[in-house]
């Protein structure tokens, strides 16, 4: 659904573009210079995948009170989790097809996690409350400039950091505690683009993917974390850039 969203801006402001333009677009004079910058507004949709113990299914036995507290597990699935995020563009010219760009952002984008139990009424979502600082860095390389168009795609790395994450105190009740995620890990991108020129400014419809480094996992003693082995983050990001 998102990337076919992406499609229609995209296919809109090209159509618009060319419908009422007979000149080549100035774009603000966001390519007449080496360095340049600008900002982004982002819609963020994001699932973990999930590597789970070999015997995830096993009911959780709570010490503290000596006995199971849940049944045994049927299913732990992280169903897409929509956000958004604002962001900050600083570019930097190599050559007229190839650039390197910084894109700071403030993530707010909650993940999921679905525990389905032997017992229907047990199930239930464990919510990772996620803010971060993302750092993405990227090499853009773009088409040949036709009209007030040009296509490009893109590939780089970006490291998140989370701005005031929720930690389990040691005291609270196991079915009231909540998954668990570093602070701060890696990830790797890949993406594609269009830059539309406009009379003041240069207007970027993108798309892009990116998958998490390692395990975002932190290990603990309760009902949802104890089943998972492992947690990575798979994100889709579909960015509006006007520069």
């Amino acid at each position: 659904m998102q990337k076919k969203r992406f499609l229609f801006i995209l296919i809109l402001l090209f159509s618009c573009k060319f419908a009422f333009a007979q000149v080549p677009s100035w774009g603000g004079g966001a390519d007449q210079t080496d360095f340049s910058f600008g900002f982004s507004f982002q819609s963020v949709s994001s699932y973990y995948k999930i590597d789970k113990k070999p015997n995830w299914q096993a009911p959780y036995f709570d010490p503290g009170v000596g006995h199971n507290i849940t049944d045994a597990v049927t299913s732990i699935t992280s169903p897409n989790s929509p956000g958004f995020a604002v962001g900050f563009l600083a570019r930097y010219t190599f050559t007229d097809f190839l650039e390197f760009r910084a894109t700071p952002s403030l993530v707010f984008a909650d993940r999921t996690v679905k525990y389905t139990y032997a017992t229907a009424s047990q199930n239930t979502n464990s919510t990772v409350p996620a803010t971060d600082l993302d750092f993405p860095f990227s090499l853009k390389l773009k088409s040949e400039r036709i009209q007030d168009f040009r296509a490009y795609m893109l590939a780089g790395i970006k490291y998140s950091m989370a701005v005031g994450s929720k930690k389990n105190s040691p005291d609270i009740d196991p079915l009231q505690a909540v998954l668990r995620n570093k602070a701060g890990f890696g990830s790797y991108e890949v993406g594609l683009g269009a830059d539309i020129y406009f009379e003041y400014f240069k207007l970027s419809p993108e798309i892009k993917l990116s998958n998490s480094f390692g395990n975002l996992l932190i290990p603990e003693a309760n009902p949802y974390s104890s089943p998972l082995n492992k947690l990575s983050l798979h994100t889709v990001t579909i960015s509006l850039i006007f520069e």
